[in-house]
């Protein structure tokens, strides 16, 4: 059997990888792009490795209170950023061995579990092999990819939506909470008179749907006149 602090420090230096990438990946943005990722803006963040049939690694800034009863954690931080990985499965927490994801990862359900509601980011996993450096730098590139291209198209919305300004705060910060439905409804409601935004919604909230907020922010963003980050022209 497979010592289990040996795997809760496998999956920390997981975590600690995907940062260390984060952070290297975000030295290349200008300084307020920076300071407006999501990693970079939390201060001390919670990292949950929540193990159901697939493993779960979400971080949050939402409380979790004092270790009970054969919870663990481990502590990790880097230049400007700082957490602590939390480690739950089905013994600790028995409803996990609950959710069947035998047809495929099961996110809600797991943070449901969790009781957590926002997430700085929530990516799936398996153990072995998929918790490898060379894995864990792409992730965290990756996820700085994304979270810098979010930061820079708000700012195009801003300078295009005059007048719904507090809109476009609202959508970035459903962004940085993780909260995709409340993105993809904020879309609507700074272009509600927009065929492609339209489209682009009612097809995310299809029921069903795993909704792309990060989809619709582009295709706003491109009605509004502007180019989305990370596409061809864009600055």
């Amino acid at each position: 059997m497979a010592d289990p602090m040996a795997m809760r420090r496998a999956v920390a230096g997981y975590v600690e990888g995907i940062h260390a990438a984060y952070a290297q990946q975000a030295e290349t943005f200008p300084p307020a792009v920076r300071g407006r990722m999501p990693l970079l803006a939390a201060g001390r963040f919670t990292v949950v490795a929540a193990g159901a049939r697939h493993l779960h690694v979400l971080a949050t800034t939402e409380p979790l209170g004092p270790l009970r009863g054969e919870e663990v954690e481990l502590p990790g931080s880097l230049d400007g950023l700082d957490w602590t990985v939390r480690f739950y499965d089905p013994v600790v927490l028995p409803a996990l061995g609950l959710i069947d994801e035998g047809g495929g990862p099961r996110p809600d359900e797991v943070r449901g579990t969790l009781g957590i509601s926002t997430v700085l980011y929530h990516l799936v996993t398996q153990p072995g092999s998929g918790l490898s450096p060379h894995h864990a730098g792409h992730v965290g590139s990756g996820l700085a990819a994304g979270h810098s291209a979010a930061a820079r198209d708000f700012d195009a919305l801003r300078s295009r939506a005059r007048g719904r300004e507090a809109l476009v705060d609202e959508m970035q910060g459903a962004a940085t909470a993780g909260l995709a439905r409340a993105q993809v409804l904020l879309a609507r409601a700074i272009a509600p008179h927009n065929a492609p935004v339209s489209d682009a919604v009612d097809a995310a909230l299809r029921p069903g749907a795993a909704p792309d907020p990060d989809a619709v922010r582009r295709v706003l963003v491109t009605a509004l006149g502007g180019t989305p980050a990370g596409t061809a022209g864009a600055v």
